[in-house]
């Protein structure tokens, strides 16, 4: 897939549901520390489409070209919506939601009215850098003019769930669900209440729920 800083790529996981054809297509960025195959992608890429959403895991440019940085958010932006025409002809008439982890999530609440997305998942939104609450990203989240929802760890340095809620306290479609235990990889540690796998199926779970929502309201 070209883009004008070089090729991305899309991974494609079609709905395989006994109904056969997608009712929602829901397109994932990853974040800044790597690519498409982070544990909660990957689940959400292994878990939806049994329940007929197909996934779509978008890999930057950066990503597929070795890099080890990613670039600003300006040219993140634009190597995603050069995919729009390509997934928006997958998706078709069903509803797409677009979303990702960490700073595919901020992609994602930046350029969803441009898609015409109906719906936002958030995986770990890096509310403010680690240590550095006065540099807010809210903005970015309340950006988008369809449901938002964000699973956040309950020990995430770039945001808590308490946190996000504290900073857009009933905030219009923005539904925050605290993943009990998990850090910004949505990593459990020995002392969390679900061991990794089930936190994966939790979010997984959690995100089907959130879509069928919106879906049935659009």
């Amino acid at each position: 897939m070209p883009t004008e800083t070089g090729p991305g790529r899309l991974l494609v996981s079609r709905a395989s549901s006994p109904a056969g054809s997608p009712w929602a297509v829901l397109w994932l960025g990853h974040g800044a520390g790597g690519g498409a195959g982070s544990r909660d992608l990957a689940a959400l890429a292994a878990g939806l489409p049994r329940h007929g959403v197909t996934v779509v895991r978008h890999e930057q440019p950066w990503v597929v070209a070795g890099k080890r940085i990613a670039p600003r958010p300006a040219a993140l932006d634009a190597a995603w919506l050069a995919a729009a025409p390509a997934v928006a002809e997958l998706a078709g008439a069903v509803p797409l939601a677009v979303g990702g982890r960490s700073a595919g999530a901020r992609v994602a609440c930046r350029t969803a009215g441009t898609v015409g997305a109906a719906a936002v998942v958030c995986l770990a939104f890096p509310l403010h850098p680690p240590g550095r609450p006065e540099r807010s990203r809210l903005e970015e989240l309340l950006a988008p003019r369809v449901p938002v929802l964000v699973a956040q760890g309950t020990r995430d340095p770039f945001g808590s769930t308490a946190e996000l809620r504290a900073a857009a306290p009933g905030a219009p479609g923005v539904e925050v669900v605290p993943v009990e235990g998990a850090d910004h990889g949505l990593r459990t540690g020995r002392s969390a209440a679900l061991g990794q796998e089930e936190t994966l199926e939790q979010v997984t779970a959690e995100t089907l729920r959130f879509l069928r929502t919106a879906a049935a309201a659009g």
